[in-house]
């Protein structure tokens, strides 16, 4: 389990929510850990959304949570400007671009809606551990060479899953060389690579960095006269000095012999401007060789949180100073927050875009996720500087997106066609197909090895699932072709509309095609306890792969899908999927036979034969879930394959009482908790009869010494809890040397000479830990206690 230091949602705190009241809980239980900002549907004006809005605030004012609101700026890059992320943390997000607090060496890895319900009833969460792979950066970037370079070339070089599920540390010579805005960017688009996180080292760029932000934060005040005498303005509750301080006393660094499952090497000074696309991260052309196709644009974008930060602002207003938007094109501009845009607006930058024809949007993801103005209609073309080009995403599902640097965005936005700035010496540039880059694994990749070992099933976990199964021939089906955009943040969508809508950008007729195999035909042999019916889903490689959307996982599993088989799954797709009690395995060789068969020229990312997206070969298939043995009934004989088992940890005992073990519970796939037997009570204190029973009046007069002078909290609690019935002396530890039984004669002479000392009212107080008191019961040798 983690405890992260921070959890960030945004316009999905709403379900979130939701999800909080319904597990029951109503407490946050540490109000300082969530940070709620909303950023996504910040266009929308409606009354609906607006009544969301309020609804978000009013729960965190009622809490305590600290609330950004709309306007204010994107979450990822408000966490970083307020310390949420910082150097040595670890600090999730309900939202799957929290690898870009990396960029300042704070471990960011995404969540999901559930997780975060939980995060703030607990604290905490599971995280299954990952692979750490190295990435070495050597030499320097070339003129006009940026971080949005580096990975959009990275993405598109290693494209088979090199770095899929992992986490990634940067080292290298050449990571000094680079920015914190440019590793950010690079951090932040670790996730469209398939990494779980992407950290940079906590160096001196950083450090410096840091000290130029505080060193703003502490100015921020007015100039007084030097005569007046103020008291320094109070320190950021994040961002300061001593927290620095902390961390340069307390570096961490690996280990000198740290091993690593890959290491990965990119010189940077083979690098040339790079273009993502169309549609799609993991396909990267050298914008030298793009330039000369001269694609022509209709729609240009300099917004999210990758690249709209005031240096990417200054880079863009650098190459359209003078000029003028072409025609025929539009240029959309957001800032990645209100501080970004104020400090844009203070140097010129954003006066200069704007006078250049650029059009206005609020700090926020707009475009990017597909909501609100200027997306792309059907039939278009568009460049951005922001982190996703997936399918329908930006718009609709017939236009084409490509990513770049925000200085070849704004260059194409003049031009009217994909290209670089003037400002690019493409004659001092490196040869376009010289790039310098290799990779080696130390251990094989665990997504492609099958296990011949049989686990034990979790108590009422189906033994089998099986029916028809339908085949997507294509790597890297993301969230937005599995659940719309447009359709993620209507939190009143049902399942069963949401079932209706599956797959939409991939396939529209997916859900009709699915539709028509169900419902499945029960088995005789098995019993609906032992057997889970319904369409099997079989995908290429990296499946899921994009956001953090819960909708992919539940509108599969509403359409009747009730397990996938791929060659391997985005995490955050697997997080939804266990969290929903949507099944999800390996298998690959089921894979490649599927393509050889059906695939359109045997490779997947066309289609089928006949150019569909979703294949119905008419096969029967069975998954044993013991075993992980794959049945497949085919039209012309029957097929064996093996996959590994879904790994069940951590749920060694389906009794305990575990978050996890609780979700699998509400879905159905673990039965209820069995209820342990009450534990029988803890015996009671020894009494103090008991203790100084049969003591010689030396033994008891030790006893008082140890209990005045013990350090036992054991023994001073068991004292503490006898309360005194009868009458009460108090005498100071001095008189130790005369402690003898009392006869309530005696009563009234102990009290007189205990109210003679130093302390008026020691009667009253009782003298606290250094009074020794006696208790005397007719017929019972005296008591000692300590008085409280």
């Amino acid at each position: 389990m983690i405890r992260p230091e921070h959890v960030m949602s945004h316009d999905n705190t709403g379900p979130i929510i939701n999800k909080f009241k319904s597990i029951g809980a109503t407490k946050i239980q540490n109000p300082n850990q969530p940070v709620f900002a909303l950023d996504h549907d910040v266009q929308n004006k409606s009354s609906k959304n607006l009544a969301k809005y309020a609804a978000i605030e009013v729960f965190a004012r009622q809490h305590g949570v600290d609330f950004y609101p709309a306007g204010r700026g994107i979450g990822h890059q408000i966490l970083v400007e307020e310390g949420y992320a910082f150097p040595h943390c670890l600090t999730v997000a309900s939202d799957s671009h929290s690898n870009m607090y990396g960029g300042v060496g704070c471990v960011g890895t995404p969540i999901v809606r559930t997780d975060g319900a939980a995060l703030w009833a607990t604290g905490k969460t599971w995280w299954q551990v990952p692979r750490m792979i190295k990435v070495e950066l050597v030499g320097r970037l070339p003129s006009g060479v940026t971080g949005k370079d580096v990975i959009v070339a990275l993405c598109g070089t290693f494209n088979r899953d090199e770095v899929l599920n992992a986490a990634i540390e940067f080292v290298g010579d050449g990571v000094a060389t680079l920015s914190i805005d440019e590793r950010l960017a690079i951090a932040n688009m670790t996730t469209e690579w398939g990494a779980l996180a992407g950290v940079f080292p906590v160096d001196k760029t950083l450090m410096d960095w840091y000290d130029g932000v505080i060193s703003k934060l502490e100015t921020r005040t007015f100039n007084l006269p030097s005569s007046v005498s103020i008291p320094p303005p109070p320190e950021h509750p994040r961002i300061n000095r001593r927290r620095l301080r902390q961390i340069l006393k307390s570096p961490i660094t690996p280990d000198p012999d740290a091993e690593y499952s890959a290491h990965l090497l990119l010189d940077l000074s083979t690098l040339v401007p790079h273009v993502s696309g169309p549609n799609g991260v993991k396909v990267s052309t050298p914008l030298p060789l793009l330039e000369k196709q001269r694609i022509p644009i209709q729609k240009a974008y300099l917004v999210s949180c990758t690249n709209s930060r005031a240096s990417d602002i200054a880079c863009a207003a650098a190459v359209m100073k003078g000029k003028y938007v072409a025609p025929g094109v539009e240029f959309y501009v957001a800032a990645a927050s209100s501080a970004v845009q104020a400090e844009a607006e203070r140097s010129g930058d954003w006066g200069t875009l704007i006078g250049s024809g650029a059009k206005v949007l609020p700090a926020g993801c707009g475009p990017c996720i597909g909501l609100g103005m200027g997306l792309l209609q059907e039939g278009e073309t568009g460049i951005s500087a922001t982190n996703r080009n997936y399918k329908g995403r930006m718009g609709h599902p017939n236009a084409q997106a490509y990513l770049a640097s925000p200085a070849v965005v704004a260059a194409s936005a003049i031009n009217g066609f994909i290209s670089g700035p003037i400002s690019l010496e493409k004659n001092e540039l490196p040869p376009y197909d010289g790039l310098r880059s290799s990779y080696s694994s130390t251990s094989p990749n665990p997504s492609a090895e099958a296990s011949e070992s049989v686990d034990p099933l979790v108590p009422g976990f189906p033994a089998t699932f099986s029916g028809p199964l339908v085949f997507t021939p294509q790597d890297n089906l993301n969230t937005d072709g599995i659940y719309p955009g447009k359709y993620t943040y209507q939190d009143d969508i049902t399942l069963e509309q949401q079932a209706q809508v599956v797959m939409e950008n991939y396939d529209p007729r997916f859900a009709s095609t699915i539709a028509k195999l169900l419902p499945v035909p029960p088995s005789s042999s098995l019993t609906v306890e032992q057997h889970k019916l319904g369409a099997v889903l079989v995908a290429g490689y990296n499946f899921g792969t994009g956001s953090s959307r819960e909708q992919a996982a539940t509108a599969l599993k509403s359409a009747g899908v009730p397990i996938v088989l791929a060659g391997s799954f985005g995490d955050i797709f697997k997080r939804n999927a266990i969290n929903n009690g949507l099944v999800c395995m390996e298998c690959p060789e089921l894979v490649a036979d599927l393509t050889k068969l059906y695939a359109k020229g045997e490779k997947r990312g066309q289609g089928g034969i006949n150019g569909e997206l979703t294949i119905n070969p008419n096969w029967n298939i069975s998954i044993s879930m013991a075993d992980g043995k794959v049945s497949a009934k085919t039209p012309e004989e029957e097929r064996v394959y093996a996959v590994k088992p879904p790994s069940m940890n951590p749920i060694d005992n389906p009794n305990e009482d575990t978050e996890f073990n609780d979700i699998l519970r509400k879905h159905g796939i673990l039965p209820a908790r069995e209820e342990a037997p009450p534990s029988p009570p803890p015996p009671p204190p020894p009494t103090l009869s008991d203790v100084m029973k049969d003591k010689s009046p030396e033994e008891l007069t030790t006893l008082a010494e140890d209990a005045a002078d013990s350090e036992d909290e054991r023994l001073i609690e068991a004292y503490r809890r006898q309360r005194l019935q009868e009458m009460k002396v108090h005498i100071r530890t001095s008189r130790f040397g005369e402690v003898k039984p009392i006869g309530r004669d005696d009563y009234s002479r102990e009290v007189t000479e205990a109210s003679k000392t130093d302390e008026p009212d020691a009667e009253e107080k009782g003298l606290g830990m250094g009074v020794v008191v006696f208790l005397y019961k007719e017929g019972d040798p005296p008591c000692i206690q300590l008085a409280s």
